[in-house]
């Protein structure tokens, strides 16, 4: 079975003047990985209790991150022929990755779609326990956006295979 790619942002916080500061993708091979997002100068919203969640200093990513425009080419090489990302957090995720974009000067090769749109009703009704399970068993570290990208696609394949049944 392939699995989907999936697609998580972690940001400098939420709503207005936030921005993407990592990205993570968890791949239909069920490989997955992330980066760091530079800040641009005019890119000032910083809220410390984001900072708390996902642990990431605003001078890390002055350090760590990787330019806009490289960041952009990336997904763009990672998903043009994939088509299609799926995120558990639509609305967030795709504002961000429309500022990452916009930003690099450069259009998605791609889309973001909802992950709730390949769930039906019986793997919806299991997802919140499934995905806690996952963290407590993998000792998963959330709040990292290749960590919870990956996190979204196994806890996708378990409430699959859960209610599927025996």
């Amino acid at each position: 079975m392939t699995l989907p790619t999936l697609l998580d942002i972690e940001a400098s916080g939420f709503g207005r003047g936030s921005y993407p500061i990592e990205v993570g993708l968890a791949r239909a091979d069920g490989s997955h990985c992330a980066f760091l997002v530079q800040p641009l100068a005019e890119w000032t919203h910083w809220d410390p209790k984001a900072e708390l969640l996902h642990g990431i200093s605003r001078a890390r990513l002055k350090r760590e991150g990787l330019p806009v425009v490289q960041v952009a080419r990336w997904l763009n090489d990672e998903l043009a022929s994939v088509g299609v990302a799926y995120s558990d957090s639509w609305g967030y995720d795709n504002t961000w990755l429309s500022l990452l974009f916009h930003h690099a000067g450069m259009l998605p090769a791609f889309r973001l779609e909802a992950l709730r749109i390949l769930l039906d009703e019986r793997q919806l009704a299991l997802w919140h326990a499934t995905r806690e399970a996952l963290v407590q068993e993998l000792g998963i570290h959330r709040h990292r956006a290749g960590e919870d990208a990956r996190l979204l696609q196994l806890t996708y394949l378990r409430t699959r295979e859960l209610a599927a049944g025996p």
